[in-house]
């Protein structure tokens, strides 16, 4: 990590750790999941993965729920909760067919926060300081409102390098993670971060990788293990005294999502 808070996302400082811990079965499961892929609905995938990823952030409705509720066009029942959930549908749908770039990505922030901001803060980068709080008070405040932009730009800068340099599978995980992990510690968004957080890493992963990796449900397993996956990210209690020498719990979340 380099001064005013900086992480290049290229410098691979905490690899060789990551490295030790996916071994070859990993990458195995993850070369097989691309022959899956080809046999099941991605448009259903998608639904069953902006589910668990509204949850992550207290949404109510579990997956049978919101089909039942999509089948029987239900308009007053849970209303709010099933348009959070098809307005995350709907940026995971614009991020499959368009590439991965700043007005691409800040284009799916706005189609997924339509119904959690106001318009003039949707797809745009926050004005305001913002802390994440839990019931037991503040536990990190992120990046000031005006250095997001340039962390931004840098980080993004780095994603674009990424996706037009040559990575092996295990090293395309490796950036998958972190770069959701150093995107929900910006926190450039007034709300929509850890939505936006899940959707990039799978942008990036599909971009890499291939379309057929829109299926796997990473949103589940994070989910499912909620209480290790806000452990995992909380690196510090604000944006300058990150210890990502500490991040590989975090990394490893990723490849464990391929077993189930």
């Amino acid at each position: 990590m380099s001064e005013k808070g900086y992480l290049r996302l290229h410098d691979k400082p905490f690899y060789d750790a990551y490295e030790q811990c996916v071994n070859q079965g990993v990458i195995d499961r993850v070369l097989a999941f691309a022959g899956q892929g080809k046999e099941l609905d991605v448009g259903y995938r998608i639904q069953v993965s902006a589910v668990f990823s509204s949850n992550i952030e207290g949404n109510t409705l579990d997956v049978n729920t919101y089909m039942n509720l999509k089948m029987r066009k239900d308009t007053l029942f849970k209303k709010k909760e099933v348009t959070e959930i098809d307005d995350l549908v709907a940026a995971y749908h614009f991020a499959r067919e368009h590439v991965l770039n700043e007005q691409n990505f800040l284009t799916s922030h706005a189609i997924l926060s339509k119904h959690i901001l106001i318009k003039s803060k949707q797809g745009k980068y926050r004005k305001e300081p913002v802390g994440v709080f839990s019931e037991s008070g503040l536990v990190y405040v992120a990046v000031e409102d005006q250095f997001v932009i340039e962390h931004m730009r840098l980080f993004l800068t780095d994603i674009e390098s990424l996706l037009y340099s040559p990575t092996s599978i295990k090293e395309t995980l490796y950036f998958a993670s972190l770069l959701h992990l150093r995107f929900v510690h910006i926190h450039p968004f007034a709300d929509g971060n850890g939505r936006s957080a899940r959707l990039l890493e799978k942008w990036f992963l599909t971009s890499k990788l291939g379309e057929q990796y829109w299926h796997i449900l990473s949103e589940k397993y994070y989910k499912e293990h909620q209480g290790d996956y806000y452990r995992s990210i909380d690196l510090g209690v604000n944006f300058y005294e990150l210890d990502y020498s500490q991040c590989l719990p975090f990394l490893l979340m990723l490849p464990e999502s391929f077993k189930d």
